[in-house]
């Protein structure tokens, strides 16, 4: 079992533990592009195992993390992330384990010195949230600004509402395109391409199975994509009372492994990486993972556990 505390670095096809988190200041040897994997499991419920959905991609020390489940100030803390350095966000979609921590990631790097602007990027539905995120901690945000000397939390958050395909950021080092994918009964959910100066990473976003994202990750050097593990599915059902309802669900808008390395191949894809796994927990093994996958994919599969590390250009 991976101690969430323990950062794994994989470069070149080998993977080297840690006995500490990278830290985030260290000049030798820095990759230019790196993804850190901050939370890989699944679902809304929070435990003492992996921590709930989000990613986080560095390019020339620029933070852009994408989902914000419950936990994801700690793992970027856990990773050597200093909170304030964080720039942009991104929400695939409204579900509590993607976006619960949203507002607090943003408050919590306020708390530690955050001075310039956050631009956040979401589904329709973001800008609302933000709103309400100030009208709930008003009273806190005033009286620190007050008393704390703090800049106005309110104002270096920019959030705005994705409403269609297409580019939505243009750095000098990055584009990021959204491309809406379906997450039954959710619509309105998107992957996220980006395209560094060392490789294209594509996060598919919670999703049943979907040729046409093979299509939007095109060549793309990492797929990270979410699985649901079939034979769990059925063995859950029989221990919760909504089991009937849960089940269809999870079936309708998940994607099994062996569908996840069908878009792998299609793509033609470097590297694929399942990521917020169902089950989170290590009930199913990485093999049991792997395998299913390399029934459609033959090329190079990782099973990301928390605070893993990838390096790009691979």
């Amino acid at each position: 079992m991976i101690d969430r505390r323990t950062a794994l670095k994989l470069t070149l096809g080998s993977v080297a533990a840690l006995t500490a988190p990278a830290v985030f200041a260290q000049t030798q040897a820095k990759p230019r592009t790196k993804m850190v994997f901050l939370g890989t499991k699944g679902g809304p419920r929070v435990g003492v195992g992996p921590s709930n959905p989000a990613n986080l991609v560095v390019v020339n020390e620029t933070p852009f993390v994408i989902d914000c489940g419950m936990g994801v100030s700690h793992q970027l803390a856990s990773a050597g992330v200093p909170l304030e350095s964080v720039k942009y966000i991104f929400i695939s979609h409204h579900h509590s384990d993607h976006n619960l921590e949203y507002g607090n990631l943003v408050y919590n790097a306020w708390a530690t010195g955050l001075s310039t602007p956050i631009h956040s990027f979401g589904p329709k539905g973001l800008e609302a949230m933000t709103k309400t995120y100030w009208e709930l901690n008003k009273f806190d945000i005033e009286t620190r600004i007050e008393d704390e000397g703090r800049p106005d939390l309110r104002k270096l958050l920019i959030a705005k509402d994705i409403t269609e395909d297409g580019v939505v950021l243009q750095t000098p080092d990055v584009k990021v395109t959204a491309f809406r994918t379906p997450h039954p009964p959710i619509m309105d959910n998107f992957a996220y391409k980006f395209e560094t100066p060392d490789g294209v990473i594509v996060f598919s976003s919670d999703t049943s199975y979907n040729p046409k994202l093979a299509e939007f990750a095109k060549g793309a050097d990492v797929l990270v994509h979410e699985a649901i593990y079939l034979p769990w599915v059925d063995r859950l059902v029989t221990r919760v009372k909504n089991g009937a309802t849960l089940k269809k669900h999870l079936l309708e808008s998940h994607t099994a492994p062996e569908d996840v390395g069908r878009i792998a191949d299609a793509a033609g894809v470097k590297v694929l990486v399942m990521s917020h796994l169902v089950p989170g927990e290590l009930d199913v093994t990485d093999e049991d993972w792997r395998n299913e996958a390399k029934k459609a994919f033959k090329g190079r599969i990782i099973v990301a556990r928390d605070l893993m590390e990838l390096k790009l250009p691979l």
